[in-house]
C-alpha cells in the first residue's frame, strides 16, 4: 500500500523545476491579404454631386446595386453606381470596407 502512494510522489517534479519548452506558435498575420470590398451597411444611400450632404442628390445607391469606388475625400466615397450608370458622392457613414478578423 505504501509503495503505491509513493510512485507518484516520485514522478512528480518539484516546485522550482522550469516547465518543459512548449513549441512556439507562429503568430498569423492576415494584414498581407486585400483588404475586403465596400459595402452598402443600409438599405440605400443618396448619391449626390458633391461631397456635401447639401449638394444635389443625383440618385439612390442600394444594398442591391453593383458599384465602385474611385476616389475618398474625407469621409466620402466617390462612385460608379454599375447597375444605373450614376456617378458621384456617397457618405462613408453607410458605405464602408468590413473590419478583417485575424484570429491566430
Amino acid at each position: 500500500m505504501l509503495g503505491a502512494l509513493a510512485a507518484p510522489v516520485l514522478s512528480a517534479t518539484p516546485a522550482g523545476a522550469a516547465p518543459a519548452a512548449v513549441a512556439a506558435v507562429p503568430a498569423y498575420s492576415c494584414h498581407h491579404l486585400p483588404p475586403l470590398p465596400y459595402e452598402v451597411h443600409t438599405k440605400a444611400v443618396t448619391i449626390r454631386s458633391k461631397a456635401s450632404s447639401k449638394s444635389t442628390a443625383v440618385g439612390i445607391l442600394y444594398k442591391s446595386h453593383r458599384f465602385s469606388v474611385h476616389k475618398k475625400s474625407g469621409n466620402w466615397l466617390y462612385i460608379t453606381d454599375k447597375s444605373t450608370g450614376v456617378k458621384g458622392w456617397v457618405s462613408g457613414t453607410y458605405v464602408y470596407r468590413d473590419v478583417r478578423m485575424c484570429l491566430s
